[in-house]
């Protein structure tokens, strides 16, 4: 079911079964092209999901489940929920109670959630570790703004991680080196519409105004893609 010029049930010439690859998976653009694109290559495929407490993460992980379903195949492992509760942290903080939400006149930094991409890390990486996983892949861009999306930033998270497990774990970033337009044209041809980006829906729809419905829009347009999410504000 998978839309790439070589199904990723293809038989790979002159190579043995694929090492699994952890692949943390948020269920929107990014790590959801990530996932296809890694199947399309015939790579074994363990998807993560963390569950937080926040406010959009039933209807992102109804999304990814049905994103999942699209790509099964004998390559895509069952998902794996870990819970990694922040209420008691964030508090009042909008990620948690939906209220304020940054909208699309806010600025990248406005969305920030402290410490989230070590927070996701961590329960997956000592997952992979006794398991016999030595890759834990992520979809990050180079544009990320933030500390935790830098080089510097996985590598040392990653020396911690192998230090604490007495592991040889792998942290890679595939996207990195790639602008959001180049992801797109990754994904041009997957369902695109089955990813879920919003951080304020409205009745399981994305919502239209949040600043990642921005984005996400902003993304299709700049790729020149028709964008067949389903908004419940106009623009």
């Amino acid at each position: 079911m998978i839309s790439t010029p070589h199904p990723p049930n293809a038989a790979q010439p002159n190579s043995g079964p694929s090492p699994t690859v952890g692949l943390l998976v948020s269920g929107g653009l990014d790590s959801g092209i990530l996932l296809g694109k890694l199947l399309g290559e015939g790579r074994r495929v363990q998807p993560f999901y963390v569950r937080a407490g926040l406010f959009w993460e039933q209807h992102e992980l109804a999304a990814l489940r049905r994103l999942l379903d699209h790509f099964a195949s004998d390559l895509l492992r069952p998902l794996v929920e870990f819970e990694m509760p922040l209420t008691d942290v964030y508090r009042d903080h909008w990620s948690v109670t939906g209220r304020d939400v940054p909208d699309a006149a806010t600025p990248d930094e406005a969305v920030y959630l402290p410490a989230r991409n070590a927070l996701l890390v961590i329960k997956a990486a000592v997952w992979c570790g006794l398991n016999g996983i030595d890759e834990l892949a992520l979809a990050p861009l180079g544009s990320n703004p933030f500390a935790d999306a830098t080089p510097e930033f996985f590598h040392g998270f990653e020396q911690s991680l192998n230090l604490a497990t007495t592991g040889n774990l792998r942290i890679t970033r595939p996207f990195a080196p790639l602008h959001k337009n180049d992801v797109m044209q990754i994904g041009r041809d997957f369902p695109l519409e089955l990813t879920f980006s919003c951080i304020a829906p409205i009745a399981g729809l994305h919502c239209g105004v949040c600043n990642k419905c921005a984005e996400r829009r902003e993304a299709f347009r700049r790729a020149q893609l028709i964008d067949r999410t389903r908004y419940a504000a106009a623009r």
